[in-house]
């Protein structure tokens, strides 16, 4: 089973939110959308929910046809599963009350499920280590336990579908940690297919099996974690994921000549054709090597941070402000001047 979105575009007056998204996620698959604020992953999953009409296209969920400019399919007969930043908890009711509603109320609910439900609702406690707090009401739960419950109610009928909406965004950065780990366990347990909504370059390329990468309404790449990257296609897809520093320069059949000098050649070096009809070369900041001598270019670090096993430096380089990730045994003071090598000539990009 797979949901398509076909040709779908939608605007808000005159301006458009999404425009041409052609996408397919496939039966049991993590997607993840990756995006910057405003760049319209919110409005494809509440196309996907069913909360938005598209202007044009079409989505089909399993087969069926679910939204078009003229008819769209209401959340409710969707076979769906949602979990929202905010918990979206119902405050009078227990933990399993809230398990056991989408239960009696779900309208894809097996029949076997249906005969079980206190089962399943056992069986679901279980899964993401609840099974104490059945009893408990929502003001006396912590934050994380909170998104544990969201998380349940909304596999509790075993969508084919399931929509979250930056669930982790209002967590610490320790229990997000904890909740990557959760969700990725549910998924490999339940087998849904999921769509996955952060700004949060670090989740997407931790849990997805594909990222969709987007800006200003479009898709720019879609790809496996590795390929996104590693490999990325476009210059807003190096910069966003992973921060590379883009290196202008001049393309040879021998290398890549950083800022044209013909006594720099970086051979061996190997990118994404837009990169090479530009003169760029993304540089992730842990494929730069901090020399104090030799043959690279020349630059003066501005700044540096500590971050335990590596100190990350701002190094001016010809009026460029790079970032560069270096091993903290042997920290160079600011001021420093240093020049940057490729740390390897295997591909960069």
């Amino acid at each position: 089973m797979t949901t398509t979105l076909r040709e779908v575009t939608k605007l808000f007056g005159s301006t458009a939110a999404l425009s041409s998204i052609d996408l397919e996620v496939k039966d049991g698959e993590f997607i993840a959308v990756l995006g910057p604020s405003g760049c319209g992953k919110t409005t494809l999953l509440r196309l996907l929910a069913g909360f938005e009409t598209p202007t044009t296209g079409k989505i089909e969920i399993d087969g069926v046809e679910t939204a078009t400019p003229v008819h769209v399919t209401p959340p409710e007969k969707r076979n769906i599963g949602m979990v929202f930043q905010s918990f979206a908890l119902w405050p009078h009711m227990k933990v399993k009350e809230q398990l056991r509603f989408p239960l009696e109320h779900h309208k894809y609910l097996s029949k076997e499920l249906h005969q079980r439900k206190k089962e399943r609702v056992s069986e679901v406690l279980q899964m993401v280590g609840l099974q104490e707090y059945a009893d408990r009401m929502p003001n006396e739960l912590s934050g994380g336990q909170k998104q544990r419950v969201a998380l349940a109610r909304a596999i509790a009928a075993q969508p084919f579908l399931l929509l979250m909406d930056e669930p982790l965004s209002s967590l610490d950065a320790e229990l997000r940690l904890d909740m990557r780990k959760e969700i990725q366990t549910i998924h490999r347990k339940t087998k849904t297919s999921i769509v996955y909504v952060t700004h949060d370059q670090s989740e997407a390329l931790a849990m997805a099996d594909r990222i969709i990468v987007m800006n200003q309404g479009t898709i720019e790449q879609i790809g496996k974690p590795r390929e996104i990257y590693n490999t990325p296609r476009t210059e807003f897809v190096a910069t966003f994921v992973g921060k590379a520093n883009m290196v202008p320069g001049t393309w040879s059949a021998e290398g890549f000549s950083p800022f044209s000098d013909p006594s720099l050649l970086w051979s061996s070096i190997q990118t994404a054709s837009p990169f090479m009809k530009n003169g760029t070369l993304p540089v992730r900041p842990e494929q730069f090597q901090l020399n104090q001598e030799g043959n690279g270019l020349e630059g003066q670090i501005l700044h540096s941070q500590y971050q335990g096993k590596e100190i990350h430096y701002l190094v001016d380089v010809k009026g460029h402000q790079w970032t560069v990730h270096a091993p903290a045994h042997n920290p160079l003071p600011i001021g420093t001047q240093v020049f940057l090598v490729p740390v390897t000539t295997r591909e960069l990009s």
